[in-house]
């Protein structure tokens, strides 16, 4: 299931691409339209309908079944299932109908596909299958709240398995919900080593005023350090560049270090010259 149409006001957007993310005055009514591809070797039905979702404990989270919620019952398609064969695609236009009474600030939903899993042999129950296209919607007058975050701080630990993690706390400083994703750089380690670009553990998403962390797991032969260290983030458009020097601990957690936006070593891009066996 993928997203065909954004707002040409987000083309350079890279989260638009992927999510129906928009702000709105309410009574307006926005559409878009949505493909769905049959990847099995068998032809299939799919069933297509708008669920409740909400942001809980830094994750964008979806609700069971087909629970609604305010922006979920603004949502109507224009086909309830499709019949697919191997590898054929349908498209499904999506009309958000927002009433003028319609509560300010923004609103979480998904769009969803799903694949009902038949009974086993052994027994009578399914497994379905679902994916989604998530919605950020912010209803409200005015232009649209501006997006933001700052990160604190950068915490060295290892983890159960004694692989180093990096651990960077995010505060949503912005008036829309921000998707995390970057990538962590090592530089001036012990023997003048550097290690990188790691990516960031995907998954975090905070709503406007939440905090949380953003994790990034290491390779397990890295040295203690200290190492010089970079961290990116971003969110759509947003991105932010913070720098610290941090030492991996032998166990647990290690001491916090403020991070700051002023470094002075240039960036190191590219693979890892790292020799990990």
């Amino acid at each position: 299931l993928k997203l065909l149409d954004a707002p040409v006001s987000r083309r350079d957007d890279p989260r638009a691409q992927a999510y129906i993310i928009d702000h709105v005055l309410p009574g307006t009514t926005i559409q878009r339209r949505v493909q769905v591809l049959n990847h099995s070797h068998t032809r299939e039905r799919f069933f297509l309908y708008p669920g409740a979702a909400s942001i809980d404990n830094d994750a964008f989270t979806v609700a069971a079944g087909r629970t609604r919620n305010e922006l979920a019952s603004w949502i109507s398609l224009d086909r309830a299932a499709v019949d697919l064969r191997p590898r054929q695609r349908a498209t499904v236009s999506v009309t958000i109908q927002v009433p003028r009474d319609a509560s300010q600030g923004e609103q979480y939903a998904v769009i969803l596909a799903e694949h009902p899993g038949a009974p086993g042999p052994d027994g009578n129950v399914g497994v379905a299958s679902r994916v989604g296209i998530r919605v950020y919607l912010d209803v409200g007058p005015g232009g649209e709240p501006p997006s933001d975050f700052t990160v604190e701080n950068l915490i060295p630990a290892r983890d159960e398995d004694g692989r180093p993690q990096v651990t960077a706390l995010v505060h949503n400083t912005g008036g829309r919900a921000v998707d995390l994703s970057g990538t962590l750089m090592l530089d001036h380690g012990p023997a003048g080593q550097f290690a990188g670009p790691f990516a960031v553990q995907r998954g975090t998403t905070l709503a406007p005023g939440d905090s949380g962390p953003v994790i990034v797991s290491l390779d397990k032969q890295l040295p203690k350090g200290p190492w010089d260290t970079t961290l990116t983030l971003r969110s759509g458009l947003i991105e932010k560049t913070v720098a610290g020097t941090i030492t991996f601990p032998n166990t647990g957690i290690g001491q916090a270090v403020k991070v700051s936006s002023d470094w002075p070593y240039p960036l190191v891009t590219g693979v890892s010259l790292l020799a990990l066996a």
